[in-house]
């Protein structure tokens, strides 16, 4: 078992996970160096753990695993129903887990409960299932072409072949998920993956070497390793990878992505936001109001795809911003294992700090802070700060175009449909998005305007679909993850063709 009930503290250290040690070729290793990352719990900034501090020879080592087991395994070989059978095993024993993996994600990236049941933990295990069903043989890894004519009749295929190793490289904030998010694909297409972690929350990847061991995934298929800078560069300039999927802050985004390009490598990138909710004049806001906490408030505003920025019709803006002042003073900040918590802490010291320069900004630049914007009295340690509201906002200041990763929102006001396309669209970044009209017809006219790669009209409903992609326009990333979007990143197409006759 890698967790127990017990403290927060004693999660990980009374467990069989060995910390000390990566996961490469099938076993756990113990890393080329001396050096440690220490494992905080962001709540109470104890140390929970202790993981090796991967080296480039660490790198070297499991790159080598993942290539000898896409070269000469036989995962990429197995058809498509045999790895379904795994990655399903893989899937049932991760919901045997599920209510171990909350309480780690709860202690290691300080997600208040009901998130970490719900969408750091539930969802993406939900999303592993749906990929491991996704290949069975009713998935075209082989599709006719259709025939031509001229010298003679040709007809032909394609094939879907999967792309080879792949590194991939994922945050903080939504550790599991985004694992998960990609493990999934790139098993079920048939590569083998290095997994290299944030520093702040390896052990939610970790676990996942004893997942694949208890379903029978074979040697050097999935190896997990740790590490900082130099290792996540090491990984994604490595001749023996053939694709990187990377995600992160596009400041990062960017040195990965000219990392890669050395080797020509494939590259995939889901990066930051600053996401737009768009309210129309026709809003009903007793149905808004819900929607416009969460943009900024969940996970402490550690989301690349919340709605940080609040756009709402001039005629509303007061009424709105009085609504979500009154509300704020309820938000119960604090402990994220009790479940009453409404929001836990940031990541880090070094996070919250950044989070407070750029309040600070704002401040400077003339917007003012409606509500919060301090370190909550009642809360001596852990990396707390309250939700924050700036009204006076004009989009060409810092606070609305700079992504703060923390729980602060910006109401801007604009004049009519137009102007909110205009305010919406005027950011360098474009993930996500939000539009809220009594009129169906017309949120949707104006969704079909932003130039993002989500909008959620009215609320949506059902949470994210494994059907649908995700990812975004310009600065928020190249690519797609999710169900069959994902799944075809990991694949290369080959033509066969030949005579008839």
């Amino acid at each position: 078992m890698l967790l127990n009930q017990r403290t927060q503290e004693d999660i990980v250290t009374s467990t069989s996970l060995d910390t000390r040690k990566l996961f490469i070729d099938g076993a756990w290793t113990e890393g080329a160096g001396d050096e440690t990352l220490e494992v905080l719990n962001p709540a109470t900034e104890e140390i929970i753990a202790e993981v090796p501090q991967a080296t480039p020879a660490d790198i070297d080592t499991a790159v080598a695993a993942a290539r000898r087991a896409f070269d000469e395994g036989p995962w990429p070989r197995m058809s498509p129903a045999e790895r379904s059978r795994i990655l399903s095993a893989m899937a049932d024993e991760l919901t045997r887990r599920r209510a171990e993996l909350v309480e780690l994600n709860i202690a290691e990236a300080g997600s208040t409960r009901m998130l970490a049941d719900f969408l750091q933990v539930g969802t993406p295990i939900d999303h592993f299932a749906d990929m491991a069903h996704r290949v069975l043989p009713q998935f075209a890894f082989e599709a006719p072409v259709a025939p031509i004519l001229g010298q003679g009749i040709g007809q032909g295929v394609v094939v879907r072949e999967p792309y080879g190793v792949a590194a991939l490289i994922t945050a903080f904030n939504f550790p599991f998920l985004l694992n998960l998010a990609k493990v999934g694909p790139a098993l079920a297409a048939g590569c083998t993956a290095v997994l290299k972690s944030s520093p702040y929350t390896p052990l939610e990847a970790l676990v996942l070497g004893e997942i694949a061991q208890t379903a029978g995934l074979p040697p050097g298929t999935l190896n997990i390793v740790t590490g900082d800078v130099a290792a996540g560069e090491r990984l994604t300039q490595h001749a023996g990878v053939d694709i990187v999927s990377f995600t992160g802050s596009d400041a990062v985004g960017r040195k990965v992505y000219a990392q890669g390009a050395e080797s020509i490598k494939k590259v995939v990138l889901e990066l930051g936001g600053k996401s737009a909710n768009v309210i129309l004049d026709d809003a009903d806001l007793d149905k808004v109001l819900e929607s416009v906490l969460g943009g900024f408030i969940t996970h402490a505003g550690q989301g690349c795809a919340l709605q940080t920025r609040i756009l709402v019709h001039e005629s509303l803006h007061d009424d709105l911003v009085a609504r979500i002042v009154g509300t704020l003073g309820f938000i119960s900040v604090g402990d994220p294992s009790d479940p009453a918590t409404v929001m836990g802490p940031l990541i880090r010291e070094v996070q919250r700090q950044r989070v407070e320069a750029l309040i600070a900004s704002g401040v400077e630049e003339g917007a003012q802070i409606a509500f919060g914007g301090k370190r909550p009295a009642h809360l001596e340690r852990g990396f707390f700060l309250e939700p924050t509201l700036f009204v006076g906002v004009d989009n060409g200041m810092r606070i609305a175009q700079e992504e703060f990763f923390g729980p602060v929102g910006v109401v801007i006001p604009f004049k009519d449909d137009a102007d909110a396309v205009r305010i919406a669209n005027d950011s360098r970044y474009g993930l996500s998005g939000g539009v809220w009209s009594g009129d169906p017809l017309r949120a949707s006219a104006v969704a079909h305007q932003l130039r993002t790669g989500m909008v959620v009209i009215n609320g949506g409903g059902g949470g994210l679909n494994p059907n649908s992609p995700f990812g975004g326009y310009k600065h928020s990333g190249i690519g797609r993850e999710f169900g069959q979007f994902g799944l075809e990143e990991y694949l290369q197409h080959k033509a066969l063709q030949w005579p008839v006759g």
